[in-house]
């Protein structure tokens, strides 16, 4: 990765980072994409009880991977600034925070989930799947932590390819996988929704080796000597990381848990069909956010790497093109979106029922992608500017103090029913919208003016 003056030059650097990260990203909601079409095969019943366990976990594992996020931003900055000496000791670092993050999950998980899952009046066989779905998903905490370490390791630098293949060799696995753990294959016991749990924990098992193994097979890599020159754990570098990555998985876990909590919602106000209808549009759904998520990513990337070279325009510039390049994406997908509704809802269930709900839910689905798309894009940006805490705020206040009751409200209150809830998705992503978008004003402004004050700065 290196530092470029012209638009033309920005947006080939620009495009060279992201696509590797939108392979990566489709591919790994493919994984998840397979356990729900799969689960959804053997009956309706696993298939709401994987969209249960699945919407348990998802808060979790963004939040957890948010905190991690941490390490791309500061591993972009340090290169930025041409200071690669201290990257291996923190990635190192982050490596035994990994391990401590995950013993807290498994703490949680412990004492927790059979509590939370007993508050939802599920069916009886909905809350046995989602229960043991997530036992099984358990095996897969720690590599999966691991790993993702390794990825924004990779990706700081520029080296989005690496995780794309890496994913890309992975997902033939967990297609495999999920054949022989949910429906009896290859000797396997038929386990139904419950395999796709322990199919997914094999599969991160499968991406840290690959990760591993590539830290010692690329030249550029295996001179930062990751895992053969280990640092002594360090508090104050944990408390840095985590004076970053706390604020931005938690924004992240907000985000995620409002799409949890309204599943959950879901399965406690209204039918089963109505959760599998829910669970099939958030799908698919979520399945086309993975672009606009694709270039937050890519834009922490290549702002911090601005910011840390003291290029204030170039952040600039590069932050433009990815929020209205994210934008612009699900503006012409909604169109898609709203022809093929119903046709897409078969790919996932023959219930005609499910298919008429989830098309219903769609179309809500085309206003509240736009909003998120633009969200998504100017917490990229903030992030690669190391700015965290206001947008945590903001994204608590966004998706907590207004989408969430606003959705309730509206569900119990309205002939909206259960499409209230999805309205109020959409009121919360986009006052999250105008807030970031009021910050990023404001934290460019005081970039610009620091980088004069020290007499640094390198507009172009």
């Amino acid at each position: 990765m290196e530092h470029v003056d012209t638009r033309k030059e920005k947006l080939q650097l620009f495009i060279r980072i992201l696509w590797p990260i939108m392979v990566t990203q489709v591919s790994l909601y493919a994984m998840n994409l397979v356990d729900t079409m799969m689960s959804g095969r053997v009956g309706t019943d696993d298939l709401a009880g994987v969209a249960i366990g699945s919407s348990l976990w998802m808060p979790v594992f963004t939040g957890i991977n948010g905190i991690l996020l941490a390490v791309t931003t500061i591993v972009a900055q340090l290169v930025g600034s041409g200071q690669k000496n201290k990257i291996s000791d923190a990635v190192t670092q982050a490596i035994y925070l990994s391990f401590g993050l995950a013993f807290f999950v498994f703490l949680g998980g412990f004492f927790f989930l059979e509590p939370i899952l007993s508050l939802m009046s599920l069916a009886p066989a909905v809350e046995h799947i989602s229960y043991h779905y997530l036992i099984g998903l358990s095996f897969g905490i720690i590599p999966l932590f691991l790993a993702n370490v390794l990825r924004n390791f990779y990706d700081g630098q520029g080296f989005t390819r690496i995780t794309m293949i890496i994913i890309v060799l992975a997902v033939p696995f967990n297609v495999l996988l999920n054949y022989g753990f949910i429906f009896g294959n290859f000797g396997l016991p038929a386990l139904g929704g419950i395999g796709a749990g322990y199919a997914t924990a094999v599969t991160y098992w499968i991406i840290l080796i690959f990760s591993i193994w590539m830290t010692f097979r690329i030249p550029v890599i295996r001179k930062y000597q990751l895992f053969v020159k280990w640092a002594r754990p360090s508090l104050k570098t944990w408390k840095e990381q985590l004076s970053i990555g706390i604020p931005i998985g938690l924004s992240i876990f907000f985000e995620s848990s409002i799409f949890a909590v309204v599943t959950l919602l879901m399965g406690a106000m209204f039918t089963t069909v109505t959760v599998a209808a829910h669970q099939v549009a958030l799908s698919f759904t979520s399945l086309i956010f993975m672009i606009p998520l694709s270039i937050s990513m890519a834009l922490t990337i290549v702002v911090g790497f601005s910011v840390g070279g003291n290029r204030i325009e170039s952040a600039k510039q590069y932050g433009r093109l990815g929020v209205f390049g994210g934008v612009g994406f699900l503006a012409v997908g909604a169109v898609f979106l709203y022809f093929f509704r119903e046709e897409i809802a078969y790919l996932y269930t023959t219930d005609r029922d499910v298919v008429i709900m989830a098309g219903h839910f769609f179309i809500i689905a085309i206003v509240y992608q736009l909003s998120d798309a633009a969200q998504a894009g100017l917490q990229g940006v903030l992030r690669g500017y190391k700015d965290v805490k206001i947008p945590f705020i903001t994204a608590l206040i966004s998706y907590w103090a207004i989408g969430i009751p606003a959705g309730y409200a509206l569900a119990a209150y309205t002939p909206l029913g259960p499409f209230g809830l999805w309205v109020g998705i959409t009121i919360g992503l986009t006052c999250a919208a105008i807030g970031f978008l009021i910050r990023l004003q404001i934290v460019q402004r005081r970039a610009e003016e620091k980088a004069l004050k020290e007499g640094a700065n390198q507009i172009r």
